[in-house]
């Protein structure tokens, strides 16, 4: 079975990274086509995974973009359906990884007569989407698609809302690999001393700084912590949300944490820094689709806490594997955060038990299988 992937951002995002695990079981048999270049492309390379740049032209289509705004940018994607029409020709099945991926895989498929299969990874609802982008997505997927995988049942359930055929989809929540969660002769002690919290507790907060992903929240629950808890914040905006880290640096400011918060931008090494962390926040003002950051807390064997909306209540068994909380409420958070910092042994025990659960649940090899058993079945 050959395959072609495809994928608009040339960013690493968890769609992204889920993307790269499930390609690499596919190393030999595929290509990953992609709309834009940059550290993506560096990644699939970096495992030997084909991978091609299909247009240098930005489209210019946005989550919340008007029919107009679409239909405006139909000119600079024909060219990009074509060229992946005529490749499409050499493989089996298209497999589209993201909305614009979507958009013109639907197109190619009909005109290389490929099947295509849309893994979705974004909740279709309001707090994400315009209608008209909700509306295309839907559309597509219904008259083209012969597969439609969502990464949790809270994105199977707004895409059937929004209109979406239940006949078409399938749950497959993303694979973990538990090894690379594993760290031999690991130092917290000397992380911690470089980022510069040598003997508070730490708060870890794993996502790129954007409004919904609540970093804010955080902030204000931090200022309702004992003094001994400070926070760090891994990631960076990436969507053109650099109006949001100003704010979050005047938060900081007006909240006097200046000397229990540091913002050390994206890395690479998340798991080395989830470990010298001792509690890790997921704060999402609106539902997300799956959580990723939360499966990667529970395989560093860290406490999580996160809040309590789309695929994340999925993830996380109350009172058992980690803390949830109403989304947006910073007083709640504050209280489980202050929960585990006076109590560990209490935290130890869920950590445990996600740790368990994590391992059974997201194996990325049974992951990557189930896929395959279905788009075997689709070919055949």
């Amino acid at each position: 079975m050959k395959i072609l992937f495809l994928d608009q951002s040339g960013k690493l995002g968890g769609a992204e990274l889920s993307l790269t695990d499930l390609a690499n079981f596919y190393r030999d048999n595929c290509l990953v086509g992609l709309f834009c270049d940059g550290s993506f492309k560096e990644l699939l390379e970096q495992k030997n995974i084909p991978v091609t740049v299909l247009t240098n032209q930005k489209i210019n289509v946005r989550k919340t973009s008007s029919i107009i705004d679409s239909l405006g940018s139909i000119s600079s994607i024909i060219p990009l359906i074509a060229k992946v029409a005529k490749l499409a020709r050499n493989y089996d099945l298209i497999y589209a990884n993201t909305q614009k991926a979507l958009v013109v895989g639907a197109l190619a498929s009909i005109l290389s007569r490929r099947p295509l299969v849309y893994h979705l990874r974004d909740i279709l609802s309001a707090d994400h989407f315009s209608r008209t982008n909700r509306w295309i997505a839907v559309t597509l997927a219904n008259r083209f698609s012969s597969l439609v995988i969502t990464n949790s049942k809270a994105t199977q359930a707004a895409f059937i809302e929004a209109g979406g055929r239940i006949d078409l989809t399938t749950v497959v929540y993303n694979g973990f690999e538990p090894n690379n969660y594993r760290i031999p002769e690991f130092n917290s002690h000397e992380i911690r001393q470089k980022i510069g919290f040598k003997q508070q507790f730490i708060v870890g907060h794993f996502s790129r700084l954007s409004p919904w992903k609540g970093q804010h929240i955080l902030l204000e629950a931090l200022s309702e912590c004992p003094s001994d808890i400070a926070a760090i914040f891994v990631g960076d905006a990436l969507f053109g949300e650099q109006d949001y880290v100003e704010y979050l640096h005047q938060q900081v400011t007006a909240l006097n944490l200046e000397e229990r918060v540091k913002f050390i931008g994206f890395r690479s090494d998340i798991v080395p820094l989830m470990k010298a962390c001792d509690l890790i926040a997921h704060t999402s003002t609106a539902p997300e689709p799956f959580g990723r950051v939360i499966v990667e807390a529970m395989l560093c064997d860290r406490p999580i806490v996160a809040s309590a909306a789309g695929g994340v209540i999925e993830l996380i068994e109350t009172d058992k594997t980690g803390w949830l909380f109403p989304p947006g409420n910073s007083q709640h958070l504050a209280q489980i955060i202050t929960t585990c910092y006076n109590h560990p042994k209490q935290a130890q025990t869920r950590v445990n038990q996600a740790k368990i659960q994590a391992t059974q649940r997201f194996d990325l090899h049974a992951i990557n299988h189930q896929i395959d058993q279905l788009l075997q079945q689709l070919l055949s």
